[in-house]
């Protein structure tokens, strides 16, 4: 399987969550972060989305120090996200170890910042976390929609450097209803150079070779692993 699968860990409060589309007052805890990455890691997983749900609400990063002992415990890439907002933020998230990081309001709100950012930092270290209501982007935790086109959007960072893409289907997460097959593939064709990252909705394996076969360079599972609609064998045996 080429398919990148990417397991999510959601912050909230030190604890490893799960909201339903974005619904900070639908909050599932799970436990502990860093048994959660391990465990990952064990499964020969690669790599580690990581968002701190309390950054993105806040305006700056909440959880480094998590973010810390997950790369300073484990082998795990990790690209991190919530709540990036100023060029220091950019900087400890790197310090703490993460290998990437994820912009998405800062990509709609400051595109000047970010495009300040790609120059000093590289464009290969930032994944553009597109994520979409109504073909709309969403901002803030989710918590505002735009009247930026998705496409449109997506279009304009990858005429400034992005490569990689992490388009969440705002209404398919924590759904486990399957992710939006059509979407991706109308993106795919759209930008068949980018690594596009699917995100919402995952259900089980199928969801997962369905998306490999579709030619998708990867993909973020989190509340199909911990409702253990995916089991960590099922993930050993696709990596």
């Amino acid at each position: 399987m080429s398919l990148k699968i990417i397991p999510a860990i959601d912050l909230s409060e030190g604890q490893c969550v799960r909201l339903r589309q974005g619904d900070y007052a639908a909050k599932t805890v799970y436990g502990d972060p860093l048994q959660m990455a391990r465990d990952f890691e064990g499964t020969g997983l690669p790599a580690l989305h990581l968002v701190d749900l309390d950054g993105a609400k806040a305006g700056s990063p909440q959880n480094l120090e998590v973010l810390r002992q997950i790369c300073e415990t484990t082998d795990l890439e990790v690209d991190f996200g919530g709540g990036l907002r100023k060029k220091e933020d950019v900087a400890r998230s790197f310090e703490a170890g993460a290998q990437q990081v994820t912009v998405g309001s800062i990509a709609a709100r400051q595109p000047e910042v970010l495009e300040a950012w790609l120059k000093e930092f590289g464009a290969e270290k930032f994944i553009l976390g597109a994520d979409a209501k109504q073909g709309k982007i969403a901002v803030g935790g989710w918590l505002e929609k735009t009247e930026l086109d998705l496409v449109e959007f997506i279009a304009a960072w990858e005429q400034r450097g992005i490569s990689t893409v992490l388009c969440t289907a705002i209404e398919r997460d924590g759904m486990l209803s399957g992710p939006d097959f059509s979407l991706y593939s109308q993106l795919m064709i759209r930008f068949p150079q980018l690594n596009l990252i699917a995100s919402g909705g995952v259900s089980n394996a199928a969801d997962l070779d369905r998306l490999n076969e579709m030619g998708m360079y990867g993909v973020v599972v989190g509340k199909a692993i911990y409702e253990g609609k995916i089991t960590l064998e099922e993930l050993k045996a696709r990596c």
